[in-house]
């Protein structure tokens, strides 16, 4: 199986690294628009195979698309990142130039292609990518509830002292430090509501942690996280790539489903060979479905400006 990264940056690389070790692909093509920055990134993770245990070609190429042709899988980090003060919204004016470019390029090789969305702002720019490339919904998927569960599992690990295997939890709504929901009363460690274990005042640090967590990272390290981000894509990809039929939280083009339409948003979906295989719709209580349709609200105002 083939998969294009586009974006040779520490999200990208770090994409294409996960994606190699664990072994599942044929083939991994690392894009980008910088003279050589690609094949350099390429051949530094090449020189690991022999010590990482895998078999994956990773091919550097420069701003040509051809390279990409029959992709099953296609990843943009391409954009700029976040610097410490930014929002995720401020990003939108160059980063949705870039988006519907490389969009429109790699459908043009690989029509076929399940299009996974990492660029920022990315609830906005899954939904551009909808809008440019007129795909069916199942096969374009907005990556930021992933790494956001991730990132609540973390904090959840950390507050309970427990190994993070123990953990399960998810966080839904808009990529941002606003829009973010973590479903704290969902939350578990071994099947234990992790309310056994938490008082309700701990349980809102975790969640204003969890909401934070990228802008934390952004002012500890000057620039976006690149780690949990590639992590988390390659276990979306591998979901994809081997039928595994995960349930994720991702951002997916929403039709009346939580009463919401027209709109790309993170939710519970299962991910296998065709892309989103199912959306599944979660119990929420009256709180968690306010704090929802107020996500959504502002999901819509960065899209407006779009226009």
């Amino acid at each position: 199986m083939k998969i294009t990264v586009v974006g040779a940056g520490a999200v990208g690389a770090s994409c294409a690294e996960y994606i190699a070790i664990k072994n599942f692909a044929s083939e991994v093509v690392l894009l980008d628009i910088k003279e050589g920055f690609a094949e350099g990134k390429a051949m530094d993770l090449m020189q690991t195979a022999t010590l990482n245990g895998f078999d994956t070609k990773i091919t550097g190429v420069t701003n040509d698309y051809s390279a990409t042709a029959g992709s099953h899988i296609c990843v943009i980090t391409s954009g700029i990142p976040r610097k410490p003060g930014m929002t995720r919204e401020e990003l939108i004016g160059i980063n949705a130039g870039i988006v519907q470019n490389v969009a429109a390029a790699l459908i043009e090789q690989s029509p076929e292609t399940i299009l996974v969305v990492v660029s920022n702002p990315m609830d906005t720019m899954t939904y551009l990518a909808h809008k440019v490339t007129g795909l069916p919904k199942n096969r374009i998927i907005g990556m930021g509830g992933t790494l956001d569960s991730a990132r609540f599992k973390y904090r959840l690990a950390e507050a309970l002292g427990a190994p993070s295997s123990d953990i399960d939890g998810m966080v839904i709504g808009g990529h941002s430090d606003t829009g973010m929901i973590p479903l704290t009363r969902l939350a578990t460690r071994s099947s234990v509501p992790v309310s056994a274990f938490l008082s309700s005042e701990r349980l809102d640090q975790v969640r204003e942690a969890t909401k934070v967590g990228g802008a934390t990272l952004t002012k500890l390290l000057g620039t976006s996280a690149w780690y949990a981000p590639g992590a988390a894509v390659s276990s979306l990809v591998q979901s994809i790539a081997c039928d595994q039929k995960k349930m994720m939280p991702c951002s997916t083009l929403l039709s009346g489903e939580y009463g919401l339409d027209d709109i790309c948003i993170g939710v519970p979906v299962i991910l296998g060979r065709n892309g989103i295989e199912e959306i599944v719709e979660l119990e929420l209580d009256d709180n968690e479905r306010a704090h929802l349709a107020e996500s959504a609200e502002g999901v819509r105002k960065t899209n407006d400006l779009l226009a």
